[in-house]
C-alpha cells in the first residue's frame, strides 16, 4: 500500500504541549517550538504545567513587548545539567536550572497571530540568562523557511539591533527590582548557534532524568 493510500492514525486527544510533543527528530538542528506568546500580546501567557492549557501569567506591566514570538521546545528541562554548564561558563558556584522547559524565541518576517501554535524552527544562538542562582537560558531562532530569517545559521547572520532588542526585553520583562538597587536578572554571554544546540541537549538529558518519557506522534 502507497504512503498516499495508508489510513491516517487519528489521536483522538490534544496532546500535552510539553509532555506529549516531540522535540523534533533533527533536534537539536531544527526543533519543534510552542508558541506561548506574540508580540502583540499585551499579558504574558504561558501554559500550565499541570494541563497543558494556554493560561494568562500576568499582565504586561510596561509598554515594552516581546519581539518575537515566544515559547519553549517540548521535552526539554532546565535542571541540573543546564545549571552546572551555566555556573562552569560563568566560574559560578550553586547554580540550579529554572525548573521550566527550555524558552525559545523564533525570528519570523511573517506575522504569527496567536499563541498555542507549534512551528519548526532552527536554532542560531542564545541568551545565558540568570535569574539569582537560577540559570534560564533563552534560545534564540528562526521560522524554517522564512522568506527574511530562514537562511540564517548564525547569530552572526542576525543583525545586531534586532538582538539587542531581544536582549533588552528580557533583562526588563520581569521588572524585578532588588533592595540595594539592580535587578537580579542578568544577561553574561550572548552564544552561537553549537552552544545553543549543546544547551538544547543538556534540557532534554535533564527532562530524561526528571519525567518518563512517552509516546508522542
Amino acid at each position: 500500500m502507497s504512503e498516499a493510500n495508508k489510513p491516517l492514525r487519528v489521536i483522538p486527544y490534544v496532546a500535552h504541549p510539553w509532555h506529549g510533543i516531540s522535540a523534533g527528530e533533527q533536534a537539536p538542528e531544527v526543533v519543534t517550538a510552542y508558541i506561548e506568546l506574540v508580540p502583540t500580546d499585551t499579558v504574558k501567557y504561558e501554559v500550565d504545567k499541570r494541563s497543558g492549557h494556554l493560561k494568562i501569567d500576568r499582565p504586561q506591566k510596561y509598554s515594552s513587548l516581546c519581539p518575537a514570538p515566544y515559547g519553549f521546545v517540548p521535552q526539554t528541562y532546565c535542571g541540573a545539567r543546564v545549571g552546572e554548564f551555566a555556573g562552569e561558563k560563568t566560574d559560578r558556584t550553586g547554580i540550579v536550572g529554572d525548573g521550566d522547559p527550555l524558552d525559545i524565541c523564533v525570528l519570523s518576517e511573517r506575522t504569527i497571530n496567536h499563541g498555542g501554535v507549534l512551528l519548526t524552527a532552527r536554532p542560531i544562538g542564545g541568551f545565558r540568562m540568570f535569574d539569582g542562582n537560577e540559570a534560564d537560558d533563552k534560545i534564540l531562532a528562526v521560522l524554517c523557511d522564512d522568506p527574511a530569517y530562514g537562511g540564517f545559521r548564525s547569530l552572526k547572520d542576525c543583525p545586531q539591533s534586532l538582538v539587542e532588542r531581544l536582549r533588552h526585553y528580557f533583562l526588563s520583562y520581569k521588572d524585578m527590582p532588588q533592595p540595594g538597587g539592580g535587578h537580579r536578572v542578568e544577561i553574561t554571554h550572548v552564544y552561537d548557534a553549537a552552544e545553543a544546540q549543546h544547551v538544547i541537549c543538556l534540557s532534554q538529558a535533564d527532562y530524561a532524568t526528571h519525567f518518563t518519557p512517552v509516546h508522542t506522534p
